[in-house]
């Protein structure tokens, strides 16, 4: 069984930042592709910013280029999104996915390609 947690959500202000965490247990999250999406209520989940496994690749959202930053330490096996500059319409529940399978050269971007996922940090952004 494989269990993420993500962790470092709260209230800020507009314009204010956070970094989130996810950690696996048990799980070799090094190995694989991990991603970070979002969801409100009545809206589909969506990616935020997907990074690879022992490449640099990385994916982000249109809405949150040059804000949110993915990366990695793979020696603590953690993944982190910072967020900074943050705005009202990035509120939502915040989840890290992973997947069960290695795939060179390709980055998932999309819920239904990965398989593994946290039970979600409440970001908030409110004056």
């Amino acid at each position: 069984q494989v269990h993420l947690e993500e962790s470092g959500g709260g209230l800020v202000q507009p314009g204010g930042s956070l970094r989130l965490s996810c950690a696996a247990s048990g799980y070799p999250l090094d190995m694989y592709a991990v991603g970070w999406f979002r969801q409100i209520p009545g809206k589909d989940r969506g990616a935020v910013a997907c990074i690879g496994s022992y490449t640099s690749a990385t994916y982000y959202a249109d809405s949150v280029k040059g804000r949110f930053t993915i990366s990695r330490d793979n020696d603590k096996k953690m993944v982190y999104l910072q967020m900074n500059n943050l705005k009202p319409e990035d509120t939502a529940t915040y989840y890290c996915a992973t997947q069960a399978n290695y795939k060179a050269n390709y980055l998932a971007t999309r819920p239904d390609e990965y398989d593994y996922w946290g039970q979600g940090t409440q970001v908030t952004v409110s004056s």
